[in-house]
């Protein structure tokens, strides 16, 4: 693993299931056509740039804006069709080798759920207490998992209802 001097290693692991109101088919499809509008889909301003490698891979090159200044972001997508599933590994940036789990479980015919796994790897200055390693977990779970109800199977439900009514 690369070091970088002076910083050790915190690993968040967490978890968490949201409900999709889409068949899981329809929402996985949905999940990993990758656009360069997908920044859209952020509540801070987001730009995407999409590198297909093969149609089971793709490097997603993210901008982010912290502070005003961009923050450029690698992100190494594997997609497993057959068990509606896909990892998303960050190359570098702030969470460098940070890795996320992704899973598309049908839940009757009209609906789906999406099973997460966070595994953040944040790089401090020290190794922090188990108390606070449980409160920066709790953060990042709350963080990711209202962003994907409040934006992601919002947009979701958003453009399948719309190609419905087509």
């Amino acid at each position: 693993m690369a070091r970088r001097a002076g910083t050790a290693p915190v690993s968040l692991r967490y978890h968490f299931r949201q409900r999709l109101r889409a068949p899981a088919a329809a929402a996985f499809a949905w999940c990993v056509d990758f656009q360069e509008t997908d920044g859209e889909l952020f509540p801070s301003r987001h730009t995407r740039t999409v590198h297909w490698l093969g149609e089971d891979t793709a490097i997603l090159l993210d901008t982010t804006f912290a502070k005003g200044k961009p923050v450029r972001i690698h992100r190494l997508v594997r997609i497993n069709s057959d068990q509606k599933s896909w990892t998303n590994t960050h190359l570098d940036g702030p969470f460098q080798h940070s890795q996320y789990w992704y899973r598309i479980v049908p839940r009757g015919s009209r609906a789906s759920e999406l099973d997460f796994t966070g595994h953040r790897l944040l790089w401090l200055s020290r190794t922090p207490s188990a108390a606070v390693i449980r409160r920066l977990t709790a953060a990042e779970r709350r963080e990711d998992a209202t962003m994907w109800r409040t934006s992601i199977a919002a947009a979701l439900d958003r453009d399948l209802n719309r190609r419905r009514r087509k």
